[in-house]
């Protein structure tokens, strides 16, 4: 671990590549099951008011589960968005460019093969 210099393609990202692609793991699940469970839980709700058959429940019901299914694209969308303003706002020197691309590469891709390989060799120091 002497050896690892930030800013360079075999830094300190590719030493705790691991680390970032479990990260990267996470994000995916959560990016998934979160806005899953949003719009189950409001069809439930609004099954349960239509149901009892009550109109002022039934509008509750029926705004409850639009404020989910917003919350559940916002949800999704949340790591686009903030790789985009990332993007926008970030000027990378070259060498500080390269380390960042593999723990970008590790968390939006955890299954990427550049990810892959530099959390293997992570693994093994």
């Amino acid at each position: 671990m002497d050896d690892i210099v930030i800013g360079q393609a075999s830094g300190f990202c590719a030493a705790t590549a691991n680390i970032w692609q479990i990260v990267g793991y996470v994000l995916l699940v959560f990016k998934i099951v979160v806005p899953i469970l949003l719009i189950v839980f409001g069809m439930i709700d609004l099954g349960k008011a239509v149901i009892g058959s009550k109109e002022d429940d039934t509008k509750k019901a029926i705004n409850g589960l639009v404020r989910r299914l917003v919350a559940a694209v916002v949800i999704f969308f949340i790591p686009t968005i903030i790789g985009f303003v990332f993007r926008i706002l970030g000027t990378w020197k070259t060498d500080a460019k390269a380390d960042y691309d593999v723990c970008k590469s590790c968390i939006t891709s955890p299954s990427d093969s550049a990810c892959d390989s530099n959390a293997t060799t992570a693994w093994k120091s």
